[in-house]
C-alpha cells in the first residue's frame, strides 16, 4: 500500500472512530426524544441503549466522506441508517421476516418492515449508480445487481446483530480484504476502512452488553460493505456477491444462524470472544420490538433467539 493510500485509509479509520465516539457522546448528552426511547432492556434486564447505531452510522459516513468516498456511501450509509431508525422507533412485531413483510403488503397492511425493505432498496440502487457513474461503467443489469448486493448485505448485517460484538466482528473480518486487496478503489477502501474504524470504537461497549447497533446501525454496516464489495467488483463479482446473500436470506427464514454458530467449533469460540465470562455463549442480546429486519425471526423480546 503507497503512502498515499496508507494516508487514505488512516484518515478514513481514524475519523470513522473519532466520528463514532464524539456521536454516542453528544447523543446520550442531548437523547432526542429522551433517554427512554432509546433504552431496551436485555435478557438479563439490564439497560440496553441504541445510541451506538446513529453513532455508528455517523461516524462511519464521516469516515468514508475524510478518505474520499464521496456521495455513494453517504447516500448507503445514512440511508440504511434512516430506514433502520424508522423500524427501530416505530415499528412493531406484528410481522416478522421477509415472508411476514410481504403477507403483511398482500393484505393491504403497511408496516415499517415493508418500508424499509423499499427504502434500502432505493437507496442501495442510488449507491450502486453513483458507484458506476464515478468509474464511468456502464450496463443497466450491473447496477441493478450492484443495487441488490448493497440493499442485501444491510439486512444481513442486521440478521447477525443477534449477539454481542457478533455484527461488528463480521464487519471487521469482511472489511479487512477489502482495505488491503490490490486493486480496490479508493472509494472502497475508504469505505471499508471507515467502517471498520467505527466498529473498533463500537466494540467494547457492544461487546458489554451496554449499547447494540439496532437496525439503525447493522443496516448502515451492512450497507456500507455493501458499497465498498460493489465499488471493487465487476459484473460477475457482483452477481456471486447477489447469490450469496440471497441464499443467506432465505436460509435465515428456516435456519436459525445463532444455533449454527453455537454448534459450530471455532466459529463458537470466535462468536463470544470478548465477551464478559458471565455473558454465555447462548445468552441474548436485547431486540426492541421495532428492530425487526425485514428477515428477522426474533421475537419482541429478544434479540438473541434466532
Amino acid at each position: 500500500m503507497t503512502g498515499r493510500r496508507g494516508g487514505t485509509v488512516l484518515a478514513a479509520f481514524t475519523m470513522g472512530a473519532l466520528g463514532s465516539v464524539v456521536a454516542a457522546r453528544v447523543l446520550r448528552g442531548r437523547p432526542p426524544g429522551g433517554v427512554e426511547q432509546w433504552t431496551r432492556k436485555s435478557f438479563s434486564g439490564r439497560p440496553v441503549t441504541l445510541f451506538e447505531g446513529p453513532a455508528y452510522a455517523v461516524g462511519a459516513v464521516s469516515g468514508a466522506l475524510a478518505g474520499g468516498a464521496g456521495a455513494p456511501a453517504a447516500v448507503a450509509g445514512l440511508g440504511a441508517a434512516a430506514f433502520g431508525a424508522l423500524d427501530d422507533l416505530a415499528g412493531d412485531s406484528a410481522s416478522k421476516g421477509l415472508r411476514g413483510h410481504l403477507a403483511a403488503a398482500g393484505r393491504g397492511e403497511l408496516t415499517t418492515g415493508a418500508i424499509k425493505i423499499v427504502g434500502l432498496g432505493v437507496t442501495g440502487l442510488l449507491a450502486a449508480r453513483m458507484v458506476d457513474r464515478s468509474a464511468e461503467r456502464t450496463g443497466a443489469t450491473a447496477t441493478l445487481v450492484g443495487g441488490a448486493v448493497i440493499a442485501g448485505s444491510a439486512n444481513i448485517a442486521n440478521l447477525l446483530d443477534l449477539r454481542p460484538g457478533r455484527a461488528l466482528k463480521v464487519v471487521l473480518l469482511l472489511a479487512a480484504p477489502i482495505v488491503a486487496g490490490r486493486g480496490t478503489s479508493a472509494l472502497s477502501r475508504a469505505t471499508a476502512a471507515a467502517a471498520t474504524g467505527a466498529a473498533m470504537a463500537a466494540m467494547p461497549d457492544d461487546l458489554a452488553g451496554r449499547s447494540m447497533l439496532g437496525d439503525t446501525g447493522a443496516n448502515s454496516a451492512g450497507a456500507l460493505l455493501g458499497t465498498a464489495l460493489v465499488a471493487r467488483s465487476g459484473p460477475r463479482g457482483r452477481l456471486v456477491a447477489l447469490a450469496v446473500v440471497t441464499a443467506l436470506t432465505f436460509a435465515s427464514e428456516k435456519v436459525s444462524f445463532t444455533k449454527v454458530i453455537e454448534s459450530t467449533p471455532g466459529l463458537r469460540e470466535l462468536d463470544a470472544l470478548g465477551r464478559p465470562s458471565q455473558e454465555s455463549p447462548t445468552s441474548s442480546q436485547s431486540q426492541p420490538p421495532s428492530s425487526q429486519s425485514p428477515s428477522s425471526q426474533s421475537p419482541p423480546s429478544s434479540q438473541g433467539s434466532q
